[in-house]
């Protein structure tokens, strides 16, 4: 048998966001639910194990989704879906039926559609706060319905924030907000071994979305941004400095020095070594390398 929590919400007839019932389930081997449809919009997240989802898309035609640890699914109002926990590995999740005026927008914001019902999160610290405020939700059904409204505020922003898609509003002055985090962040951190994941992680969005905005943005892809960004401040140290090519390499985030030679050639089409005998500014150092 399944250790379950269940609570029914004592519906305060909230209109922009509203919860309906919530629990958590350690689902035994195989357990299934459906094929049935919801009124409401229903979340689970999974903290543990893995299962499969069917369930309709946008078309009315039924897909299917391998769904683990880390990641959540999002069954929407009127479709058809059946879920099934694996016989080995069975799912524990948390879940939370809701609905209301807000609703639609926010899951849009957080990317998830009926042909994408699947939770991502880019951000594991901000999916950590999602799944905890669906436990506190679970775990505290006696408090007082605006003070679980609250948290259900709480968990859709974790959520939309550690999954987003956002879309661009206010003459794209959110876009604007966005570039600009993503630049102090690289200028802050170019030293260190960062990906274009942990930028936009740092942002709170996707990594696709946040590619697609930063390249309109600035014309180039994060990428190569980071790259050119880093290779400008290496022609600096060549010109200003005694450091050897290593230790360059190494202050501007390459702890490879062939890996930095190499990326330096791509960008200037000469060693890093060529150009500083180019370009140096002050009498050169014998053996530097």
């Amino acid at each position: 048998m399944s250790d379950l929590l269940f609570s029914v919400f004592p519906n305060e007839n909230f209109v922009d966001l509203d919860l309906y019932q919530f629990g958590w389930e350690q689902c035994t081997p195989a357990h299934s639910f459906g094929p049935a449809a919801r009124n409401h919009y229903l979340f689970h997240y999974v903290i543990s194990g893995t299962g499969t989802l069917m369930a309709d898309d946008s078309k009315g035609v039924t897909q299917t989704y391998q769904i683990k640890s880390g990641q959540g699914f999002m069954l929407f109002p009127g479709q058809i879906s059946t879920y099934v926990a694996d016989k080995n590995l069975p799912w524990e999740y948390a879940w939370l039926e809701f609905g209301g005026l807000k609703v639609r927008e926010m899951i849009e914001i957080a990317g998830i559609t009926k042909d994408s019902p699947i939770y991502h999160a880019n951000s594991k610290d901000l999916r950590q706060n999602m799944m905890e405020e669906m436990l506190y939700i679970v775990k505290n059904a006696d408090k007082s319905p605006l003070h679980l409204i609250g948290h259900l505020y709480l968990f859709l922003d974790y959520m939309t924030r550690s999954a987003a898609t956002m879309r661009l509003k206010h003459g794209g002055r959110l876009r604007d907000f966005y570039i600009k985090e993503a630049l102090s962040f690289i200028e802050q951190n170019f030293q260190n071994d960062i990906s274009v994941e942990d930028i936009a992680a740092f942002c709170g969005l996707n990594r696709s979305y946040f590619g697609k905005i930063f390249h309109d943005t600035i014309g180039k892809s994060p990428q190569e941004f980071l790259m050119s960004y880093r290779m400008q401040k290496a022609t600096e140290l060549l010109k200003l400095t005694q450091l050897s090519i290593g230790d360059i390499g190494n202050a501007v985030g390459y702890s490879n020095q062939l890996h930095f030679s190499r990326a330096f050639k791509n960008v200037y089409g000469v060693s890093p070594r060529e150009w500083r005998n180019a370009n140096r500014i002050g009498p050169p150092r014998s053996g530097a390398t």
